[in-house]
């Protein structure tokens, strides 16, 4: 994708708005701004579970009988 220039990215465009319309592209951004969000949460090693999550998990040993 590095080799592409202006006008080729011009072109792209203008088919991505043929095809999904002006309407839909801020809902197609905003889902795909959270998608990459929710990403790089989830790569960061410790930062993906709550507080609430990690004291319900000390508690997920079985009872003895």
């Amino acid at each position: 994708m590095a080799g592409l220039k202006g006008w080729e990215w011009i072109i792209i465009l203008a088919i991505v708005l043929l095809l999904w319309g002006a309407p839909k592209l801020p809902g197609l951004a905003k889902s795909l701004g959270e998608s990459i969000r929710v990403f790089r949460k989830e790569m960061k090693p410790g930062e993906g579970k709550k507080d609430s999550d990690k004291t319900a998990d000390k508690g997920d040993t079985p009872a003895e009988k």
